[in-house]
């Protein structure tokens, strides 16, 4: 078909030289995959290339303490991603000697890989013949080929991926799939796409409809839900801190964080000692508390938004279990707060 063998020879002249294209190895391939699900290539190269560094095999993965994957992963974001990929790291190492399953259908079993993930795996690895759908392939086949259906709504994905199977070309699943998707990512892509030099620009319909800034139609949006976060940097005789870890559901967990008061807007300075001696975050004697950063930061989160302030907190004595900065600093922080400590613990 003209779409297929159109797109295969674009991708083939302007692939981007990617070190896990280089390889059929389904541990570079599968980590590849986790890593830029929400993630563009851009942020998630230096992540890959750290991790293959400090975990080479599968088994090196295995092996590594939680907290040492967490701490790899800072910045990257979706952090059940790198919980989940440790997990699942460990059962294949532990359970499946280090092979890693041959099919769609039992790559699909592995904890953290869904059918995007498990189609990749399957295609690029094995070359079996199961299409890819994901963001960018949506915006090609609903552009391509005028499909206004909402790729939120519930049976989208179905009808993409029974269209991405029909012009997959049996025996390439690999170059196909990797095709359709490096076409969305720098040739179709979301706003403003160079249509008056495409490959497809002569047979595109929402072209010749103008209708690809139309195009895909997503009506759905995500609810945004805003909290308000104030940290207390204790700090003691020692210059000693305190830090916990995040062990509820929810965002960062098992990352770790100073001690949390979440109010339901901004709190003023004339309020905050109030709500720190009520929390009974430590026994001793607080000595000063300032604002660390005036101007709160909004850090986005997909479905959250959170506004974060930092306070330090001088206290008398020593804190009991407390760490100094440098211990802290070496744990596994969400990106904010890892961000933040950086300046001012240097």
């Amino acid at each position: 078909m003209k779409f297929s063998n159109s797109l295969i020879q674009w991708y083939l002249q302007n692939k981007r030289d990617l070190p896990w294209r280089n390889s059929t190895n389904p541990y570079h391939i599968w980590l590849s995959e986790i890593m830029l699900q929400q993630t563009r290539v851009a942020q998630g190269l230096p992540f890959f290339l750290r991790f293959t560094e400090a975990f080479p095999t599968v088994f090196d993965l295995a092996n590594a303490d939680e907290e040492q994957v967490l701490k790899l992963w800072q910045g990257l974001g979706y952090y059940s991603r790198a919980r989940n990929l440790h997990k699942t790291a460990q059962f294949i190492a532990f359970e499946l000697n280090g092979i890693f399953p041959a099919t769609y259908n039992d790559l699909l079993k592995l904890k953290g890989v869904g059918e995007y993930t498990a189609a990749a795996i399957a295609s690029f690895v094995y070359n079996e013949n199961v299409p890819v759908v994901d963001g960018n392939v949506f915006r090609v086949l609903s552009r391509y080929f005028d499909v206004e259906t909402d790729i939120a709504s519930t049976g989208a994905k179905k009808e993409f991926t029974q269209l991405a199977s029909e012009l997959l070309t049996k025996g390439k699943a690999n170059v196909f799939n990797q095709a359709i998707m490096e076409f969305g990512a720098l040739q179709c892509v979301p706003k403003n796409p160079d249509c008056s030099n495409c490959v497809l620009n002569d047979s595109c319909i929402a072209l010749q409809k103008k209708k690809v800034a139309q195009l895909p139609v997503k009506l759905k949006k995500t609810k945004v839900t805003n909290r308000y976060f104030s940290y207390l940097i204790f700090s003691d005789e020692d210059s000693n801190t305190i830090i916990n870890k995040r062990t509820a559901k929810g965002i960062w967990h098992n990352l770790y964080e100073f001690p949390l008061i979440e109010t339901d807007d901004l709190i003023a300075e004339t309020e905050i000692i109030d709500l720190i001696k009520n929390q009974s975050f430590v026994s001793n004697e607080i000595v000063e508390v300032k604002l660390s950063n005036p101007e709160a930061i909004l850090h986005k989160l997909s479905h959250q938004h959170l506004t974060v302030r930092f306070w330090e907190v001088k206290v008398k004595g020593k804190i009991p279990n407390s760490l100094s900065y440098e211990s802290a600093k070496a744990m596994p922080f969400p990106i904010v707060i890892f961000n933040f400590i950086s300046k001012i613990w240097v």
